[in-house]
């Protein structure tokens, strides 16, 4: 077995869920497993493997009858990875793969740690066309700012599996194994953004983020929109909706985010040099006058818009209020 993708399910359209397994099911790379980790009730998951996979022995299940969160779910499929492996991809349950997709990826992870294609947008229902994914070549301090490796999107070593796991834990909404992945990718060997659409990636209501690409509000929308999420998770988490309790909340989405990502990166791999200097950017030793200067670098390589800058140096605000440098959550080992 060369290589494993992880699928996370949490209660699929069967439709699009059949459709996605059969793109997986017919890809030209054919040495892989396919581990499909399961959130929650079982039945519909089971219903279209048996359908489309039958007889097909790459395809393997996993669960336990928990509900994680797509977060924790896709950690869960991770940790099921053989140690054998040399590549991991990760898929969602409702896109749709081209057939050369991981023919087309591959050959790049000889020289980079995680790759990443394109997309096309696809509305469902309606199949509309809507534009095209503009993921941009960073540099790793970039990239810590604003992920340009989108999980249904990339490839990666399995050795970064090593360091990766267990994800960092962060009681807010804004945790995305994909940054995370990314963040370890780019510290352990580099990352790699290729000119290729590679899939589709479906949008519909019930998309955990959707494409990022496409929002793009005004700064005051943005800063309505940062101070709401701080509300709604302050109540989620935190137990109300305090000024103390959302100005937690709105540190973490952005700065602290990052903080806890740097810290964790540092502590699994002390003598790496891009840990330590993502450790010094991002950690509690950063400084504002540099966080300008990358909130500068991502904003001129059009890789973030304005309001997303505004939204951050607020978080660093919310930071400096709470004393966020001195707060650092559990570090999952």
């Amino acid at each position: 077995m060369v290589g494993v993708i992880v699928l996370a399910a949490y209660r699929p359209s069967r439709e699009l869920f059949t459709r996605q397994l059969a793109s997986i099911r017919d890809q030209t790379v054919t040495d892989w497993e396919c581990i499909i980790s399961v959130d929650g009730e079982l039945e519909t998951v089971e219903e279209v493997v048996a359908e489309v996979a039958a007889g097909d022995e790459r395809f393997r299940i996993v669960a336990d009858g928990r509900r994680l969160g797509f977060y924790l779910n896709f950690e869960r499929g991770l940790a099921a990875v053989p140690a054998e492996t040399e590549w991991v991809a990760l898929s969602d349950q409702d896109d749709f793969w081209y057939p050369d997709k991981l023919e087309k990826l591959l050959p790049y992870l000889s020289d980079s740690a995680i790759v990443s294609g394109q997309a096309r947008l696809v509305s469902h229902p309606g199949d509309e066309v809507l534009g095209f994914t503009d993921r941009r070549q960073l540099d790793a301090a970039s990239t810590m700012i604003v992920n340009q490796f989108t999980g249904s999107l990339c490839l990666f070593r399995r050795d970064l599996l090593t360091t990766a796991l267990p994800f960092p834990r962060l009681s807010s909404h804004t945790v995305a194994h994909d940054h995370w992945l990314a963040v370890v990718g780019m510290a352990q060997g580099g990352g790699r953004i290729v000119d290729e659409v590679v899939q589709d990636y479906v949008q519909h209501s019930a998309n955990v983020f959707g494409d990022p690409s496409r929002l793009r509000l005004g700064p005051i929308a943005t800063l309505r929109r940062a101070w709401g999420n701080a509300v709604t998770f302050a109540v989620r988490y935190e137990g109300a909706a305090t000024p103390s309790a959302m100005t937690r909340m709105l540190f973490w989405i952005y700065v602290g985010w990052r903080q806890l990502m740097a810290q964790t990166l540092l502590e699994r791999d002390p003598r790496a040099a891009r840990a330590i200097e993502l450790d010094r950017l991002f950690g509690s030793g950063r400084r504002l006058p540099v966080t300008l200067g990358m909130l500068r670098t991502v904003r001129r390589a059009r890789a973030v818009p304005t309001p997303f800058v505004i939204a951050y140096v607020a978080s660093w605000a919310a930071g400096w209020l709470i004393r966020g440098r001195r707060r650092t959550p559990t570090v999952a080992r």
